[in-house]
């Protein structure tokens, strides 16, 4: 078992020896996200806009590389371009977190520490909800409080068992009610798609993947795929897809429908967090367009 000093040895050892390897990324091959949140731009250029973004431990496709840029496909087809510096390339056979005992974020935001302790040592890093971290040791002590992880930049960490869950079930509608509204008061962001902010879309699509349905990233592709079922207005019930827009053919926002009225969604209305609103109000009732059931809808 090693000690903290042995993990702080091998923390800048694999720190130094991934930085090496950054370099090696290359089109045509597997590649995983080591930021805690990779924005993915419309074009290989950080003055550009943020289309979307991938959390640490996704494994990606690198479709091409453009100077010191990357374009990828994130798990759900969406592609964007990233700097190399936030991949690491995966080798032939290789994955992160794709099998064996992982620890996935459940908390808003999780500590990884250099140390299994929360006064020694600064955190390390600190990931969004739904970071996948392989586990590398279990400590027994102050009833299993400390889990060492493996990072995918090959740094190790410890993360508190507290923070995280393994294997979590796919949530019912009831669940995920409850789950939304743990993200009330997060800053909108613009192609978020982590508990760091959301945009619209990527809030919807988070709760769908917690149901077990992964759907479109953005909002106009959700309510036009095929797995979704048309539902009218007066048979709205919580769990339901709002979309918001000048028409069905440019819809430019969507929420998720709670019951008795109420949708939350992350929008720039009044206040640009993450919040509650109401279908009869005015600003909401006059762009509303369509709604949306999943067909392979989570149970009830």
């Amino acid at each position: 078992m090693p000690g903290a000093l042995s993990w702080i040895a091998m923390w800048r050892s694999n720190l130094s020896m991934a930085v090496l390897t950054f370099s090696a990324v290359a089109a045509g091959q597997r590649a995983v996200v080591i930021e805690p949140v990779a924005n993915m731009f419309s074009k290989p250029s950080g003055e550009v806009d943020v289309v979307s973004q991938a959390i640490l431990g996704a494994a990606v496709g690198v479709v091409e590389i453009e100077g010191g840029w990357a374009r990828i496909q994130t798990p759900d087809e969406y592609r964007g371009w990233v700097r190399l510096g936030e991949l690491r390339p995966l080798g032939e056979g290789e994955s992160y977190a794709e099998r064996g005992r992982v620890a996935s974020a459940a908390s808003l935001v999780t500590h990884v520490y250099p140390v299994p302790s929360v006064t020694r040592r600064a955190p390390v890093l600190t990931v969004p909800f739904e970071t996948r971290l392989e586990v590398v040791e279990e400590r027994p002590e102050e009833n299993g409080r400390w889990i060492g992880v493996r990072l995918p930049d090959g740094r190790q960490g410890w993360v508190q068992r507290g923070d995280v869950a393994f294997d979590p079930p796919a949530m019912d509608v009831a669940g995920l009610v409850e789950l939304s509204k743990r993200f009330l008061g997060l800053p909108y962001t613009w192609g978020g798609t982590s508990s760091f902010g959301f945009d619209c879309s990527g809030f919807t699509q988070m709760l769908c993947r917690r149901g077990g349905v992964t759907i479109p990233r953005d909002a106009q592709p959700q309510a036009d795929w095929e797995g979704m079922a048309k539902v009218d207005k007066k048979d709205l019930r919580a769990g339901d897809l709002l979309y918001f827009g000048p028409s069905k053919e440019k819809i430019t926002h969507t929420g998720f429908y709670l019951g008795n009225g109420e949708f939350i969604h992350s929008t720039t209305s009044q206040t640009p967090v993450l919040q509650i609103s109401r279908l009869e109000e005015e600003n909401w009732t006059k762009q509303f367009v369509c709604a949306r059931r999943w067909s392979r809808q989570v149970k009830q």
